[in-house]
């Protein structure tokens, strides 16, 4: 009977031994998890500190770990510290390079202010009475602007101007006024030109291009000017426009400028500017001078076709207008299909506003004094630019 005992005695020392055991097992396990935590980002040194947990009971072992996992974080921060110096250059920079960036854009305020009063105006369908008034404001503008605007082909009497108008189809007024001195000083009047020698007269007027075809023009209004108005040229619409070469806007170019007769010249410039300023949308010659005509009182007609063509060509150019040195910009429903930069535009000016010499070799007085340069003969060199 006392071997019963025993036995169970036996039995419950070695469950006892089992559990501590078992607790001993489960704290150096648990030292692995602690030191582990207690090392952050320092897998290296989580090894050291689980073997030295199992060694040590799992505490000293701990400690050490979370010690190292201490003295990396230190070195981690201060690395972090080290980057952060040229951050702080960089922020201090950031001023520097908005004022700059502000700089830039400050000179195109105004350009920018323009653009957004046409954008807005575009925006909204225009009446009849806000398009009337707008085109006429564009033609005081002008007016303020090209005060001594003029025909840009010398002549001295009515046949000079129509020859010259005729032969300035396809070709610049320039080469026309360089071209002519020597027609006119061979053929002065209407009967001497129809009595000439067509290939001298070809061989004279060569430098305008197409030669042969002009040449017949003005040899034939000429014999028509002699056989038919006696010599002199009449001063009527409808008798003009029967003559050889001679259209509706030669017609009206000689009764506005050598009878004083109202009259609206639709050549390229002014198709081109009176389009883009919306006036009409018309490309006929016929019906752009009708639409336009509507919006002004014929008093007008003639000095505006200067205005509108002197600003063709100096400013609002076909291919790159000078929007940035353009006057009437914030009239303009165009603005922005040119340079815009007003330093930009300012090199694109042509003629007397870019300090270039003009078409006239014998311009009126008034445009002398605005600081127009006469152009140079056939064959001279032109004068250097002067700016404005």
């Amino acid at each position: 009977m006392s071997k019963t005992p025993v036995r169970a005695q036996a039995k419950g020392a070695g469950t006892v031994t089992a559990g501590r055991n078992s607790a001993v097992g489960e704290q150096a396990s648990t030292a692995p998890k602690k030191a582990a935590k207690g090392v952050k980002g320092t897998r290296g040194a989580g090894g050291p500190a689980v073997s030295a947990g199992k060694d040590a009971g799992g505490a000293g072992g701990a400690a050490g770990s979370g010690g190292a996992a201490g003295s990396g974080g230190k070195r981690a921060a201060a690395k972090k510290t080290g980057a952060a110096k040229p951050v702080k250059k960089a922020v201090a920079a950031e001023p520097v390079k908005k004022a700059a960036a502000a700089k830039s854009v400050k000179k195109k305020t105004a350009a920018v202010k323009s653009a957004k009063s046409v954008t807005k105006a575009a925006a909204e369908p225009e009446s009849r009475t806000a398009l009337v008034r707008r085109a006429r404001r564009i033609n005081r503008e002008l007016a303020e602007v090209y005060p001594y605007a003029h025909p840009e082909l010398d002549f001295e009497n009515p046949f000079q101007l129509l020859v010259a108008t005729v032969l300035s189809a396809q070709t610049t007024d320039l080469r026309v006024n360089q071209t002519t001195p020597a027609l006119f000083a061979k053929y002065p009047t209407p009967e001497d030109l129809a009595a000439a020698n067509p290939e001298e007269v070809e061989e004279l007027i060569r430098p305008t291009g197409f030669f042969r075809a002009k040449t017949k023009s003005i040899m034939g209004l000429a014999a028509a000017l002699r056989d038919e108005f006696g010599g002199e040229v009449p001063g009527r619409l409808e008798d003009l426009v029967k003559l050889p070469g001679v259209g509706r806007k030669t017609a009206f170019v000689v009764m506005g400028n050598a009878f004083g007769r109202p009259g609206i010249t639709v050549d390229t410039h002014f198709g081109r500017l009176v389009r883009r300023w919306k006036w009409t949308q018309e490309t006929d010659p016929d019906k752009v001078e009708k639409a336009v005509g509507e919006l002004f009182p014929k008093s007008d007609w003639t000095m505006l076709s200067h205005r509108v063509i002197f600003h063709g060509r100096r400013i609002c150019h076909a291919r790159k207008p000078a929007c940035g040195a353009c006057p009437i910009a914030p009239l303009c429903p165009a603005y922005g299909e040119g340079e815009t930069d007003p330093e930009k535009a300012k090199k694109l000016l042509k003629y007397e506003k870019g300090g270039f010499p003009g078409q006239r070799l014998k311009p009126p007085q008034s445009y002398l004094d605005a600081g127009g340069i006469p152009a140079p003969p056939l064959g001279a060199a032109a004068p250097p630019a002067t700016g404005e």
